[in-house]
């Protein structure tokens, strides 16, 4: 689950506001009014302040509110508030009230933190954590320093080893090209499948050959029906992927990012089916384009075109329990062939 980082600004500071913009921070909490406009200036962004009136804003004391800890009876107030508010929990001493016992009544709180080792542990208190941090007066490099500790502890999978069971040619069917704002790397692609059980890692379109130049951008991921991971333990069909939609790019360690799509390319091409087994028995299986450019991944990260796969070859997949509504993973009985 992404968690949001604020960072409190006293006075407008180009430098740090820009660190923000480029950090991808979510909101800048303002400690006083009349500042919101020379920051909006540089850059659109959330912002919470006491004066906060734009769409999209908090305002501080109705919207949000920073709530200081020194009893228990501060802590039942942090979480009634929690319950229709944004709520900024604020200690010098967390043996006061440690922040378990807060996270374990609500999921809308956020904390104060002052550098990357904090923001690690708010973000994991009982494998749920705070919502979000706030950074306290954070100096560039702390910004991104915070913003990439929490990117990093986003999303990871344990992933699997695929043996192929069956490669067969299916004849023609409409794919997608999930061309996205992020440059990939070997070893990096998407989760995807025909069953929300099993999936396979699609490799990036990171390497030249003779027939197309490389474009790091780009999973062509397979047919529309296809389930792709994206972000939060969800998935979409690939036929629900659009310009500003968000995705998982995976590495073949399992480690995650997300990156938004910038377009999606639906076309009619030649299509092949693969399957295969992992080591305890779970299918996982894909409908793919029949073209040399588009590759599964084999354990180690190496990308391996389709047309050279061949019964017997391991790739890297990914399985789980079946069962989704809407995208969110549900406990029912189901099956998927």
């Amino acid at each position: 689950m992404k968690k949001e980082l604020w960072v409190q600004i006293d006075r407008p500071d180009k430098t740090i506001v820009t660190a923000c913009l480029e950090a991808g921070v979510d909101a800048l909490l303002l400690t006083q009014a009349g500042q919101a406009d020379s920051i909006r200036k540089l850059g659109k962004i959330k912002i919470v302040a006491p004066d906060a009136d734009a769409a999209g804003d908090l305002r501080r004391g109705d919207q949000a509110v920073i709530v200081r800890i020194h009893n228990k009876e501060d802590e039942k107030r942090c979480a009634q508030l929690a319950a229709h508010k944004c709520v900024v929990v604020d200690t010098t001493d967390w043996t006061i009230i440690p922040l378990e016992n807060l996270v374990a009544q609500s999921d809308g709180l956020y904390t104060y933190v002052s550098n990357a080792q904090e923001a690690r542990l708010a973000a994991g208190i009982l494998e749920k954590g705070v919502r979000g941090v706030v950074l306290r007066n954070g100096d560039a490099k702390n910004v991104r320093a915070v913003a990439d500790a929490l990117r990093e502890m986003e999303e990871s999978f344990s992933l699997a080893t695929v043996t192929l069971t069956r490669i067969k040619q299916v004849g023609m069917g409409d794919r997608v090209c999930v061309d996205t704002c992020t440059k990939m790397e070997m070893g990096e692609g998407m989760l995807v499948g025909n069953s929300s059980s099993g999936f396979f890692l699609v490799h990036a379109e990171v390497e030249e050959s003779e027939y197309v130049a490389s474009r790091p951008f780009r999973v062509n991921a397979g047919a529309v029906h296809a389930y792709c991971k994206v972000p939060d333990g969800k998935t979409k069909y690939l036929s629900e992927i659009e310009s500003g939609v968000e995705v998982l790019l995976v590495r073949h360690d399992g480690r995650a990012q997300r990156a938004v799509v910038g377009r999606a390319k639906f076309e009619r091409r030649p299509m092949m089916l693969i399957e295969g087994k992992t080591d305890s028995g779970e299918t996982v299986s894909l409908v793919l384009q029949n073209a040399e450019t588009i590759k599964l991944t084999l354990p180690g990260g190496i990308p391996r075109s389709v047309v050279d796969l061949k019964e017997g070859d391991k790739v890297i997949g990914f399985t789980e329990e079946a069962g989704r509504h809407f995208g969110m993973k549900v406990k029912e009985t189901i099956l998927e062939k």
